[in-house]
């Protein structure tokens, strides 16, 4: 019997997937967390076969949730669940030790397909991150994916981390002394420059480059 753990915090999703995978690996034993601190405890007193992880979930630190992970089980295979851009971020965790990253807008049988492929063959990758792997040769070809915040100016990057506090355009122009409408053609541009939509992301994107 498999056994797996379906770390997320929003409990809706985590009956949907629990529930697609007791659909499809039956029999299957089926463990929940909610943040990342029970994710640990679990990990620590029982093993599993598959990790189903949400990047975002309270108390991670991002890329450093799989080295915690695999500190404890080495062989347990791992699919990021995430609402974020698999092409800004999904390379990332796949580098740093992931088995397979997969966006939660996907489709139900991309779901089930994903869930499956991890828990039999170990991997499951989606056309845009097996054709980014190709084109670099491979897995262990890969190189790191540039640093995004890299492409900001100085001023750029100041109202880049302002924004991903939470402060709104007026504050911003407030404390670094600019026109409301200069710091809000700065955010269009961080967004441009970063292919994100919003400040959810740009928080996201933020603690992952900074660590």
């Amino acid at each position: 019997m498999k056994s797996v753990l379906v770390s997320e915090d929003h409990a809706i999703v985590r009956f949907g997937i629990t529930t697609i995978i007791k659909d499809l690996l039956n029999p299957v034993k089926v463990v929940e967390a909610a943040d990342f601190d029970e994710t640990i405890r679990h990990l620590s007193e029982q093993p599993f076969d598959l990790l189903i992880l949400d990047i975002n979930i309270p108390g991670g630190n991002n890329l450093q949730m799989i080295s915690a992970v695999r500190l404890r089980q080495p062989n347990i295979r791992i699919l990021i669940f995430s609402g974020y851009d698999e092409q800004v971020f999904g390379i990332n965790y796949i580098q740093a030790g992931a088995d397979g990253y997969l966006e939660k807008h996907a489709p139900e049988e991309e779901i089930r397909r994903a869930i499956l492929a991890i828990a039999e063959n170990g991997k499951y990758l989606t056309p845009g991150i097996r054709t980014r792997l190709f084109d670099h040769g491979g897995h262990h070809g890969l190189q790191p994916a540039p640093n995004p915040l890299l492409t900001l100016s100085g001023r750029e990057k100041e109202v880049m981390q302002l924004l991903s506090k939470g402060m709104s355009i007026m504050n911003i122009a407030r404390e670094l002394n600019l026109q409301v409408t200069t710091v809000s053609t700065y955010k269009s541009r961080i967004f441009e420059k970063l292919n994100i939509s919003n400040v959810i992301e740009l928080a996201e994107m933020v603690r992952l480059y900074s660590n």
